[in-house]
């Protein structure tokens, strides 16, 4: 028993880290001027046909009806379409270490939304770990020397469009449910239906992205993005089934970590004192915003938002 704790360990670890990288890839993948309908289009189609294939290997169909196309519509556009706009808007401005520290306070703006929601009850606990989130996120747009350039300090609220679109959508899906769907179903399906939604915006606008050979290191980079977010997403649903939503959850905290660890590997970025305290805040507000006990009424779905396409 205790061996297989350590399994769960290392796999949470794993996916953190994998999640993780996802923040600088789209750093890479916006450097020479991919714009966001374009690349958001080319995502949801490699997540489409790989958790299409996942759902044919486990010899499930994916239904198309009217009971659940609007889950499938919800979570394309609040949970990849309008989030992902902003990300990739803000990480062309923004260091990728950062956008992963902002996109930790998931969990903190989910819960006054699921107050509101009637979804849970108010804790002083959990109030006190949204406030110490929210001195985190003042740390970072405050001081004059938190950040490298102060023109970046617009693009702060930019950034946190996406945890805010992921917030509500966890607690969406856990108010209504996914109507028989699990999770892989639901997100393929999603990419599915955005794919749709996303080529008319792509075309329209100008922003959509025809590959030619050979292909650049942002092209690698973002298909190496939306398949690391199919696969660990896959892998998390499982560890939810095995582990519970509670410690599953815990992959945030790795998720932020790794993310911070990954973009000064990868793209040599450097913090002021002020980014580095906030840090050390968002993981305080994570623990103590963190639910206290497993709860049935939250979807996996849910749970990963906690992090997601923190993944853009």
């Amino acid at each position: 028993m205790h061996s297989s704790r350590w399994f769960f360990v290392g796999v949470l670890i794993l996916a953190g880290a994998a999640w993780g990288i996802t923040q600088p890839l789209a750093k890479i993948a916006v450097s020479t001027g991919y714009q966001h309908f374009g690349l958001i289009f080319w995502q949801l189609a490699l997540g489409a046909v790989v958790l299409g294939l996942i759902v044919r290997i486990q010899g499930k169909s994916l239904p198309f009806n009217a009971r659940v196309l609007p889950i499938y519509v919800m979570i394309a556009m609040i949970g990849t379409i309008i989030p992902n706009s902003a990300s990739y808007q803000a990480v062309v401005h923004l260091p990728s270490g950062l956008m992963s520290v902002l996109l930790s306070t998931v969990p903190m703006l989910a819960f006054p939304i699921s107050m509101a929601l009637g979804l849970d009850r108010f804790s002083w606990l959990r109030a006190a770990g949204l406030t110490i989130g929210l001195m985190g996120v003042l740390l970072i747009v405050a001081p004059d020397a938190s950040l490298p350039d102060r023109s970046m300090v617009a693009w702060v609220p930019v950034a946190l469009v996406a945890p805010l679109c992921y917030a509500f959508e966890g607690n969406l899906v856990a108010r209504i449910g996914l109507r028989g769907l699990d999770p892989v179903q639901a997100l393929a399906g999603a990419s599915i239906i955005g794919c749709i939604l996303s080529a008319p915006l792509a075309l329209g606008t100008g922003q959509f992205i025809v590959p030619t050979l050979p292909l650049g290191a942002p092209d690698y980079a973002h298909a190496a993005s939306a398949l690391i977010h199919a696969a660990v997403y896959t892998t998390y649903v499982w560890l939810v089934g095995r582990t519970g939503p509670t410690f599953a959850a815990q992959v945030s905290y790795w998720v932020t970590g790794f993310g911070v660890f990954w973009a000064i590997l990868l793209l040599g970025e450097s913090y002021s004192n002020w980014v580095w305290a906030s840090v050390g805040l968002m993981f305080v507000g994570l623990f103590l915003v963190q639910p206290r006990r497993p709860s049935t009424s939250s979807e996996p779905h849910d749970a990963q938002h906690g992090l997601r396409d923190t993944a853009p």
